[in-house]
């Protein structure tokens, strides 16, 4: 369920996770544009150039959650529509904007840098090769949830994470068994995130051995880390209300409109052709 784009939020100062562009310290240009949460760099996001690797980087400012008080009986099954009051109560986290509500339905599956379904050391390196100057893949710094992927068209492919503020390994093993018991029965529970849509593609396909344009859509969870770890446990879905930041995303108009279509196609990994 999609939404038209809304205006949510607070003045930036008063929003605890804002997006901010670092002063380039040498040269001319934007610096490293950023994720704050309380005033602290929380993830280092895809830089603004658009060839360069789409990235989101844990750093030492993402070390908390984002629940709200008197949300979580809200948001303990499936929401059957956009709640006003939910969008509000959480739009006040982030700096005031336009956002693209939508309830996403997602399967995650945790995945540990550098071992089997990493993006960051697979698909990414297919397209732009390992790093030049660090003679390794980008990495992220942090475990994170792979949930959907589809052909965007013949030289793109759209790529979706979830992405916790707070390491799983944080998590309270007792809370992820209590939603992991009531998604065995059924339960699907709801998580809240904002999301930043990046796109991506390498310049040059010198060190590509699969080059094509990347579609990051990524979720920064404020609400429903435990959620989100008991459904990877359990093979389980769960409900994700994204508030997508449009001005924040490295896109543009037409390809925000395109996301409904897109997440509505079925999950094909790179390489995959629909049947006709």
């Amino acid at each position: 369920m999609v939404r038209e784009p809304r205006r949510l939020g607070v003045p930036g100062p008063e929003a605890r996770l804002r997006f901010e562009t670092e002063p380039r310290k040498l040269g001319p240009g934007p610096g490293r544009r950023l994720l704050v949460l309380d005033g602290e760099p929380a993830f280092q996001l895809s830089p603004w150039c658009g060839t360069c690797q789409f990235l989101f980087q844990r750093l030492e400012g993402a070390n908390q959650m984002l629940s709200l008080e008197g949300m979580q009986e809200r948001l303990a099954g499936r929401l059957s529509e956009l709640d006003d009051d939910i969008l509000d109560a959480f739009g006040s986290l982030l700096p005031e904007g336009d956002y693209l509500p939508s309830l996403l339905r997602v399967e995650p599956r945790l995945v540990t840098p550098g071992q089997e379904g990493d993006y960051f050391s697979g698909e990414q390196v297919a397209a732009w090769g390992i790093d030049a100057f660090w003679g390794l893949p980008e990495h992220p710094r942090t475990p994170y949830y792979r949930t959907f992927e589809t052909v965007v068209d013949e030289g793109a492919h759209l790529y979706e994470f979830v992405v916790p503020m707070i390491p799983p390994s944080w998590n309270e093993p007792e809370r992820v068994e209590e939603y992991a018991e009531q998604m065995r029965r059924g339960a699907v529970p709801t998580a809240v995130a904002v999301s930043t849509l990046d796109l991506c593609q390498p310049a040059l396909d010198l060190h590509s051995t699969d080059y094509h344009g990347h579609w990051g859509l990524t979720h920064f969870l404020l609400d429903g880390h435990h959620k989100l770890a008991a459904a990877a446990s359990v093979g389980r879905p769960v409900q994700l209300l994204s508030l997508l930041a449009l001005g924040e995303s490295l896109a543009a108009p037409d390809d925000h409109r395109r996301l409904a279509a897109l997440r509505s196609q079925p999950s094909l990994s790179r390489g995959t052709r629909p049947t006709p």
